[in-house]
């Protein structure tokens, strides 16, 4: 286990002059707009005698997201194992009933610039509910011996660039109701972001205010912040152009302000885990990748230090505190992050690489068709899900037997109608897979998160599915994660495809 880190100043005391003047600048422009607000609603309540002060108690020490259970056939079951989070989020009541004063989010019929190819009959009106699929083999047959291949071409951002997300959307499976699902999905989330900049599980609070109902129970304003980012990031919205400009530009200044410099990179925990360094780091490293914004540039290649730094050095995984043995769902955002730098030009270290290798063959069972949550559990169909984006990413091709039959276990299992972390992994792994197998998925998922996204009242936009993950993540997570699979068709460039950048590990 690393030593306990030092005392260490913020992030923009360490930064280069460029960045930390942008830094400051954004600092500014978040007092300025806090005060004018505190100024204005301040006087109006004290001219109506309802003022009234309270103070944030420490939030309860709970698990994020994805703690796998222990041998559950399903991938809706999990093990509630507490884990150590930041308290900056009291933990309030749920609102158990749509409040009947809950005034709608304003959000137009019709997504800005999104211009897609007629569907095909076949497309039309297919909202049927998630069921299991017939179970066929996908049509790619493996060769007969397994060979070294290099990483795979793809998975790039070229995608998210406005004037080609729509045809990409087309091209792969999407269709104009799924893009005006993203952009109702993206308006929900640009209407729940708080005064400074941050996103918060816990929808009881200010500016939801309980208008909305499932609020999570996760304290991490770090993780929330950057889960809600990603989305945004996804559909090609920077801080630098798109109409939610400046809700990206708050959120990664928020970012900055909890990040803390320390000798062995930037911990972006925030008094969290991991997951939420992960999250964080993607974050920062994608709205970096795709502005080359220069004042990004060291806190994202800090926040990858820290990751590197965190890693278990003799199993090779994550788990929740630098150097713990690790688990597959850490696990296997730590590796996204990597990734996500590795895109946009930042270092990341090969030995660091070769080791997450020797944690995912610990984990395998069936070889490398099936994965655990550790080493000690049974294999599982969200663990299966996480450990094969993870080889696909490191380089396993189409001609690998183990990712064939994973392949074929994902198919035949097919989509959740709940479980949206276990979709959000297989999505992408049938995406990159690409064929006959894919698009009976897509149909499926796509369809069920178009029929699914709420159009009543404050919630209007939005997602939540009766889950562990989600009711501890609530209506936030299940959005952020409901708003990336819609927009795979562009989130990340086909990751075998020849025209698709080339950028192994």
């Amino acid at each position: 286990m690393p030593p306990p880190l030092p005392q260490c100043p913020s992030v923009a005391d360490a930064m280069p002059d460029a960045a930390r003047r942008w830094w400051a600048d954004q600092s500014r422009v978040e007092s300025s707009a806090w005060l004018i607000s505190f100024l204005v609603h301040g006087t109006a309540l004290f001219i109506m005698g309802l003022i009234t002060f309270g103070v944030d108690s420490g939030g309860a020490s709970i698990s994020l997201l994805a703690q796998m259970g222990k041998d559950e056939p399903t991938p809706n079951a999990v093990d509630r194992q507490p884990l150590v989070v930041e308290p900056d989020v009291e933990e309030g009541v749920r609102s158990k009933e749509l409040r009947s004063d809950a005034p709608p989010l304003d959000v137009p019929l019709e997504a800005p610039q999104v211009v897609l190819p007629s569907e095909s009959p076949s497309e039309k009106k297919d909202t049927q509910p998630v069921a299991s699929g017939p179970r066929t083999k996908p049509s790619k047959k493996p060769t007969d011996k397994p060979r070294v291949v290099a990483t795979p071409t793809g998975g790039g951002w070229e995608g998210r660039d406005p004037n080609a997300r729509a045809a990409l959307a087309g091209k792969h499976g999407g269709n104009k109701q799924s893009e005006l699902t993203v952009e109702r999905g993206l308006r929900w989330l640009a209407a729940h972001q708080r005064q400074d900049g941050s996103w918060s599980f816990d929808l009881t609070k200010p500016p939801c205010g309980g208008l909305c109902r499932n609020s999570g129970t996760e304290a991490s304003a770090t993780a929330a912040t950057g889960i809600a980012l990603l989305p945004f990031l996804g559909a090609g919205y920077t801080h630098k152009q798109g109409e939610h400009q400046r809700v990206v530009k708050r959120g990664l200044y928020s970012l900055g302000a909890r990040a803390v410099v320390t000798p062995h990179g930037i911990d972006l925990r925030g008094g969290g885990t991991m997951y939420a360094q992960a999250l964080a780091a993607i974050a920062l490293c994608e709205a970096y990748g795709m502005t080359r914004d220069e004042a990004l540039k060291e806190i994202a290649q800090g926040a990858l230090r820290f990751i590197v730094y965190a890693q278990d050095l003799e199993g090779g995984g994550w788990r929740y505190t630098p150097g713990e043995p690790g688990d597959i769902t850490v696990t296997g955002w730590q590796l996204m992050a990597l990734r996500s730098g590795q895109l946009a030009k930042l270092e990341v270290p090969s030995p660091t690489i070769g080791l997450i290798e020797k944690f995912l063959d610990g984990v395998q069972t069936d070889g490398g068709a099936r994965y655990r949550y550790q080493v000690q559990r049974k294999p599982e169909q969200t663990t299966t899900a996480v450990g094969l984006l993870c080889r696909m990413y490191l380089g396993w091709g189409r001609d690998r037997p183990a990712l064939y039959q994973g392949v074929t276990f994902l198919h035949n299992w097919g989509p959740s109608e709940s479980n949206i972390y276990y979709d959000y992994y297989a999505t992408q792994v049938l995406h990159f897979w690409e064929g006959p197998e894919w698009q009976t998925w897509n149909r499926r998922m796509r369809d069920h998160l178009i029929a699914t996204q709420s159009q009543t009242s404050h919630e209007s936009g939005s997602w939540h599915f009766a889950d562990p993950y989600g009711d501890r993540g609530g209506r936030l997570y299940t959005t952020a994660m409901a708003l990336m699979i819609l927009e795979v068709y562009y989130r990340h460039m086909p990751l075998y495809e020849q025209r698709a950048v080339n950028e192994p590990f």
